[in-house]
């Protein structure tokens, strides 16, 4: 028999299709995708109001293709780190970040990262696929679970920081952002969403065409493009100026402004000639910064930033007038921080 179609790739007019051919009538398109996406339904025989002969023909055709949680680990901070197991056999990692009453759901768009950022630990592991948005869509319904089942407080937000880069998984992405935010998906507002991207000016441009609402994080990491290329070879396709470019019609477009995240690299891009020259570019855009703390990874060549030398390079910012955050980083002690994710359980196999 062949494979199953999954359901929740389907496209509205599909579903219309296939209800008429099996001469079932036209309502039952929104029981069905509201058992998919408002209920999250995980199996077809949890759609209560549909008839059994209906759930059957479902069965025969169609799979939901659900995600589910393999394994999780518990930081001492409170940060929670899931394993996502996919339908197929392949894992990702989400992470849950509780503070106070924000809860921060980390999910992940790709299996792998086809990138090669220095710094980060997701970057070794060679990309397998792009998830669906139903993938997605799945790894933020599993961590608003466990943070009602650990916390008693539903999820507030959902930062596209997990393994991959978002715009080159653009189509699916896109979708399971108009899912999550839809009144027939999760409701979410869009202003509680982040989409962060190591910098590809064009799909920068074409999320503002998509009117999504949501907030833009650039992974800069360095003050310009020689010390940028050296940790990020993308920037030799996507250089500094053109990216700068994309960001000020992100903003225009939108008018939401961009956060530029800058991961700490002692003695790397934490000196006072690097935060001149990253004011540079903050005042010819509309930006802030995030300041993350550089988060070690086994066989790296970086360390993080001394505590005095990134409160220098941050005071120099904000004299500077730039709107300045250091970011402090969560979950390292389960390799759940910024730049650890990497499926140690398998990553043996998922690098094959």
């Amino acid at each position: 028999m062949p494979d199953k179609k999954n359901i929740r790739a389907l496209s509205d007019e599909d579903l219309m299709a296939w209800l008429a051919k099996e001469k079932e009538p036209a309502f039952r398109s929104k029981q069905i995708k509201e058992w998919i996406w408002k209920k999250a339904a995980r199996n077809f025989r949890e759609m209560k109001n549909l008839p059994s002969g209906l759930i059957e023909k479902l069965e025969n055709e169609f799979e939901l293709g659900p995600v589910r949680v393999n394994e999780t680990q518990i930081s001492s901070d409170g940060t929670i780190k899931a394993a996502m197991l996919l339908s197929d056999g392949l894992v990702v990692e989400s992470v849950l970040i509780p503070k106070g009453k924000r809860m921060t759901a980390c999910v992940s768009s790709q299996v792998g990262c086809s990138l090669s950022c220095k710094f980060c630990a997701t970057a070794r592991i060679k990309r397998k696929r792009n998830l669906l948005a139903s993938e997605i869509f799945d790894q933020v319904v599993l961590m608003d679970r466990l943070a009602r089942e650990h916390y008693g407080q539903a999820l507030t937000h959902i930062v596209y920081m997990g393994m991959g880069e978002p715009l080159l998984n653009f189509k699916e992405v896109v979708k399971s952002v108009r899912i999550i935010t839809s009144p027939e998906g999760l409701g979410m507002s869009p202003s509680r969403i982040t989409i962060s991207t190591a910098g590809i000016a064009k799909m920068i441009r074409a999320l503002a065409d998509e009117n999504l609402r949501v907030n833009l994080a650039l992974s800069l990491h360095a003050p310009d493009d020689a010390k940028r290329s050296q940790i990020m070879p993308i920037n030799e396709v996507n250089p500094l100026e053109d990216l700068k470019d994309a960001l000020r019609y992100f903003y225009n477009t939108t008018g939401i402004r961009p956060t530029l995240e800058y991961v700490a690299l002692r003695g790397f891009n934490d000196t006072p000639e690097d935060a001149r020259k990253l004011l540079t570019v903050t005042k010819s855009i509309v930006s802030k910064i995030n300041i993350i703390q550089y988060n070690p990874i086994d066989g790296g060549e970086f360390l993080p930033s001394y505590g005095n030398q990134l409160k220098r390079f941050t005071d120099l910012l904000k004299k500077g007038g730039a709107i300045t955050t250091i970011r402090r980083s969560r979950g390292k002690d389960i390799d759940a921080a910024c730049g650890q994710l990497a499926n140690k359980n398998k990553l043996s196999e998922q690098k094959q």
